[in-house]
């Protein structure tokens, strides 16, 4: 798919890796400038460096999306926002992507676990999009997507209740900023990954790959690429009439009454 991004301007938060690295290539091949905004600054500087080899064009920034005004060691959300949008001119399109996904089971969960994800997934989204706003507004036709996920809106799965109540928390949340921030034209969509190949699998086995790749229809884990394609399009001009919505990326994997029937 084409989407002419030239001249526009991303932050992709979590973007140094997985979902977040794949959504930041695909857009600086449209022709973007993508920030990639991570906690790990030596990792984001990686991932923009390779996309500047390749005669991309992307830049660094380090964040911590769980605090919006200030923080130790990181830049705040809204610092963080203010520097880009004055560095290069605009934020166009702001994919809120960063996440974490620890395993834990109910009965040995604490508060600062369930804290710990819902503070990372759920308002560190709503932080990013706040902090994005102003500058969002100026932009012509302003894009905000966000990474949720099937566990949680679609699914479940065990040892992901907090997880699960994050990324459901971030579809409530989408709805009603799209509400507010439609009189400024600015979209804000979401899209449900299902089971796709990023390093996080890595040492989990081929046993537990095989798996995951079983309860999908097609056969095989997503490609990071599937849900940047899917973001692309939310971002597009020709999406501009789409907002408060969401995308199913899956490969099949939500259909299934019985999941031995393929």
């Amino acid at each position: 798919m084409k989407v002419d991004l030239t001249g526009k301007v991303v932050i992709v938060t979590g973007g140094s890796k997985g979902i977040g690295k794949g959504i930041a290539t695909v857009f600086a091949e449209q022709g973007a400038h993508v920030v990639i905004a991570a906690r790990g600054m030596e990792a984001a500087t990686d991932v923009a460096n390779q996309l500047q080899a390749q005669g991309l064009s992307a830049s660094a920034a380090t964040v911590d999306v769980e605090n919006y005004e200030s923080v130790e060691n990181y830049e705040s959300v809204e610092s963080m926002a203010t520097e880009v949008a004055n560095s290069f001119g605009s934020i166009d399109i702001l994919c809120a992507n960063a996440g974490i996904f620890p395993s834990m089971k109910l009965e040995d969960m604490t508060t600062d676990h369930w804290d710990q994800v819902l503070n990372v997934n759920a308002r560190g989204t709503m932080f990013a999009v706040k902090a994005c706003v102003p500058h969002l507004k100026k932009a012509n036709a302003g894009r905000v997507i966000i990474t949720s996920s099937i566990t949680g809106p679609v699914t479940g799965y065990a040892g992901w209740t907090h997880y699960a109540a994050s990324k459901a928390a971030q579809l409530g949340f989408m709805r009603t900023a799209a509400l507010e921030l439609a009189p400024y034209h600015i979209t804000v969509n979401a899209v449900l990954p299902g089971n796709i190949a990023t390093e996080g699998l890595d040492g989990l086995g081929d046993t537990y790959l095989q798996k995951m790749a079983k309860a999908i229809p097609f056969g095989s884990l997503g490609r990071v690429e599937d849900i940047a394609y899917a973001a692309l399009f939310l971002s597009s001009k020709e999406a501009g009439f789409i907002t408060g919505q969401s995308i199913i990326i899956d490969g099949g994997q939500t259909l299934p009454e019985d999941a031995e029937a393929f």
